[in-house]
């Protein structure tokens, strides 16, 4: 049985979808394929990788994407986590289910060090608990 593809895609694929990512493999192991994009790449965000490190995710070895029609287009789903990406994203073919999960971008954070920090920990474990939710339910409908 091919392993279902999951396509997490945001603006600049440097925070919110990478976070989706690192969650999304570190949940799934092997038995989801897994990858991130954004509309443009902007580099890695150095916050999101210290913010997973702290919940033990290592997302530093990730790099900045931009889409890839042929993965779009293999993808099961393909899950945006922000507006513009939602509103910019390809048309994805008929089989791919498109979800839209919306989070603010902790990237435009204001305040303190430790306001900005605390929004960057919200956003992660905001992602955490829907990625591990909706990996539970895949896997709830493989066993039926």
């Amino acid at each position: 049985m091919r392993k279902r593809i999951i396509y997490f895609l945001c603006t600049g694929n440097s925070c919110r979808s990478q976070m989706a990512e690192g969650w999304g493999k570190h949940f799934s192991g092997d038995r989801v394929e897994i990858h991130s994009a954004g509309i443009e790449a902007h580099g890695l965000n150095a916050r999101a990788v210290a913010t997973m490190k702290e919940a033990g995710v290592d997302i530093s070895q990730h790099t900045s994407k931009t889409i890839d029609a042929e993965l779009l287009n293999r993808a099961d789903y393909v899950i945006t986590l922000c507006g513009d990406a939602n509103d910019r994203c390809p048309i994805t073919p008929p089989h791919v289910t498109r979800l839209h999960w919306g989070f603010a971008d902790p990237a435009r954070a204001t305040g303190t060090e430790e306001e900005v920090q605390a929004k960057f920990r919200e956003v992660r474990d905001a992602i955490r608990d829907k990625i591990e939710g909706f990996l539970k339910g895949l896997a709830d409908q493989e066993l039926r």
